[in-house]
């Protein structure tokens, strides 16, 4: 990344994905935000599945736009999106949004001169699930309580899944706590479709997904979701491997 930022001048911005949902991969922020404020880069993360749930501190790694959604780690419900901002970099988007209905400059404006109004119709009920939402991560320990949670719950769905014979798409130092990719069985008669219907039968949903040309399923572990959930998880798998029965 850094000799490709180098060899062109014109490279104003990085942006990165803190969180792959597509493959659990958590990326080294921490790194490309050192290398954004050596090269005087401004710094966009994409936080959606990370914020809320991994610790991360905005202003000392120097983050211009942290890009974070209502659900997610936070665990409230879909409904808006947020943006935590440079207030000089904010001011730098004014009159240069291609979109009414997402320029964030005109939003900002907005609450700012109106009280916090929205400036189209407001998402009352994700609101008022946020407010409560961010009350129950407060009473759970905050960030780093909820990220030890998370931790633990993948850590336990990672063992638990190795041990019905499944292997995981990366490499342990590079999971997120958030979401885990497995490869899929190499067994003839295995058939995603047929799999997700038995554990959805007992009352588990899991996503499908190729990453690249590997043949992958995801399995989430955040929101209200505690070891023993992991647990009657991993029995509901060991029901479903009909390949192997």
């Amino acid at each position: 990344m850094e000799a490709l930022l180098l060899a062109d001048a014109r490279i104003s911005h990085i942006a990165l994905v803190h969180c792959e949902t597509t493959t659990g991969m958590l990326n080294p922020l921490a790194q490309v935000a050192a290398l954004a404020a050596r090269l005087g880069k401004t710094l966009i993360v994409d936080a959606m599945s990370s914020f809320g749930g991994i610790p991360l501190d905005v202003g000392q790694l120097g983050i211009d736009f942290l890009i974070s959604s209502a659900n997610k780690c936070i665990q409230g419900v879909p409904g808006f999106a947020f943006v935590i901002a440079r207030r000089s970099e904010l001011e730098k988007c004014a009159g240069r949004s291609r979109s009414l209905s997402l320029d964030l400059y005109a939003q900002w404006r907005c609450m700012e001169d109106h009280a916090g109004k929205w400036r189209f119709t407001s998402p009352t009920h994700s609101v008022l699930a946020f407010a409560q939402a961010l009350r129950e991560l407060d009473l759970e320990g905050g960030i780093a309580a909820r990220y030890a949670r998370y931790g633990e719950n993948q850590r336990r769905l990672v063992a638990g899944m190795r041990a019905l014979g499944f292997d995981t798409l990366l490499e342990d130092g590079l999971h997120s706590p958030i979401i885990t990719a497995f490869y899929s069985p190499q067994a003839e008669n295995y058939r995603f479709g047929e799999f997700y219907q038995r554990l959805k039968r007992q009352g588990f949903v899991i996503y499908p997904g190729k990453v690249s040309h590997s043949d992958c399923f995801r399995i989430g572990n955040i929101g209200e979701v505690y070891p023993q959930d992991i647990d009657r998880l991993l029995d509901a798998v060991s029901r479903a491997m009909y390949w192997q029965h």
